[in-house]
């Protein structure tokens, strides 16, 4: 099975597998990157085919780890990153698939920054900072 998720105008886009999972993440930085209250990922091993041209930037996170995000240069989404110097995956903004049928997150990460008003689904693996 492969999935294909872009960006709003359709110049970038990645076609992945099968994922390895699902998660939200409350981070300010992804607070901030996506706009939103929380960022849902979905991650994705090898091998996987960008189409179009990416904007990247490199920002670290609150552990020192950084993250090569890719952002659409036409219509500014930031529409998947992969960690730099670790595990070889990329980690794609779920909405990116526009599909309502994708499969829900399994965890949520940094719940400890989660607005109090964001209600999460049950049976979530919850840690209050990064995933071990």
């Amino acid at each position: 099975m492969s999935r294909t998720a872009s960006c709003v105008c359709g110049q970038l886009s990645i076609t992945v597998g099968e994922t390895t999972g699902t998660g939200i993440c409350h981070c300010l930085n992804c607070q901030r990157r996506t706009g939103s209250v929380f960022a849902t990922l979905a991650g994705f091993p090898p091998p996987w085919t960008v189409t179009g041209i990416a904007t990247e930037y490199v920002h670290a996170g609150d552990q020192g780890s950084k993250a090569r995000f890719r952002f659409c240069p036409v219509c500014g989404t930031n529409l998947f990153h992969t960690p730099e110097g670790g595990a070889d995956i990329v980690l794609v903004a779920v909405g990116g698939f526009a599909d309502p049928t994708f499969p829900p997150p399994q965890d949520s990460v940094y719940t400890s920054r989660r607005h109090a008003w964001v209600t999460l689904p049950a049976g979530l693996t919850i840690f209050e900072k990064d995933s071990p």
